[in-house]
C-alpha cells in the first residue's frame, strides 16, 4: 500500500514539474517575439514645452516700468491675512511690511521672530529678491515659516513689488532693456550727425591741391 502511494505521489509531483517547466519555456519563447518595453516612455515632440517647465517672460525691469501698483494691491489683499502695510502697523503672523523694499532681509521689523534661513540669508530686498521670494518662498529660504505657495505669474510679482514700494519706497526703479537701448542710439545718433558733414567737407576740399597746382603752372 505504501510504495503504491509513493508511486502516485511521485508521478503526480513529476508531472507538475514538467508543466511548470513547460508554461515557464512557453513564455520565453512566446516574450521573445515580443519588443523589449523601453526605459523611457513617450518621444519628445519639438516646439512642445514640457510639464512643470517655466516659460520665460519679459525681463523684471520691464515688467517693472509697465506694471501697476493698483493691480499689486489688489494681488495684495490675499496677504492681508498675515501681513499689514500701513505705516506702524502691528506685526502679525507675518511682520508689518511698509518700508521693506531695498531693507536687508529678515531684519526689517525689529522684534519679529524671522526663521534662521531668512534672517541668516543675507542681502537686502531688492527687486529681484523680491521676484524671487513672491516666486516661492521656500525655494528661496527653504525654512521659512511663511506657507504661501507663490505667485507663477512674473507680471503679477511686478505688480505687488509696486505696491509694496508704493508703501515707504525704496531704491528707483531700474531702466528696462529697451530704454537703455534707445538712450544709446539716441546717443550714437548726434555723433552721426556731426560726422556726416564733416566727411562731405573733407570731399569737397580734395580737390583744391589740385585747382593750386595748375594755378602755380
Amino acid at each position: 500500500m505504501t510504495d503504491r502511494f509513493n508511486t502516485i505521489a511521485g508521478w503526480t509531483l513529476f508531472a507538475g514539474i514538467v508543466a511548470l517547466g513547460g508554461s515557464i519555456a512557453s513564455g520565453l519563447y512566446f516574450q521573445a517575439d515580443k519588443p523589449h518595453r523601453p526605459h523611457e516612455m513617450g518621444f519628445p515632440i519639438e516646439g512642445v514645452v514640457e510639464a512643470g517647465a517655466a516659460e520665460e517672460g519679459p525681463p523684471l525691469a520691464t515688467l517693472l516700468a509697465t506694471g501697476d501698483a493698483a493691480a499689486g494691491e489688489k494681488i495684495f489683499a490675499k496677504c492681508t491675512s498675515c501681513h499689514t502695510i500701513a505705516q506702524g502697523g502691528g506685526d502679525g503672523i507675518g511682520p508689518n511690511l511698509y518700508g521693506v523694499v531695498g531693507k536687508p532681509i529678515g531684519k526689517h521689523e525689529p522684534g519679529f521672530a524671522y526663521s534662521s534661513d531668512l534672517s541668516g540669508h543675507g542681502g537686502d530686498w531688492t527687486f529681484e529678491n523680491l521676484d524671487h521670494w513672491l516666486k516661492s518662498p521656500k525655494a528661496f529660504a527653504s525654512g521659512t515659516k511663511m506657507s504661501f505657495a507663490g505667485l507663477g505669474k512674473p507680471e503679477d510679482r511686478a505688480n505687488v513689488i509696486l505696491f509694496l514700494l508704493q508703501n515707504g519706497g525704496g531704491p528707483p526703479l531700474p531702466p528696462p532693456p529697451a530704454a537703455d537701448a534707445a538712450a544709446g542710439d539716441a546717443a550714437a545718433a548726434p555723433a552721426d550727425a556731426a560726422a556726416a558733414p564733416a566727411a562731405e567737407a573733407g570731399a569737397t576740399a580734395a580737390p583744391e591741391p589740385a585747382a593750386a597746382a595748375v594755378a602755380a603752372h
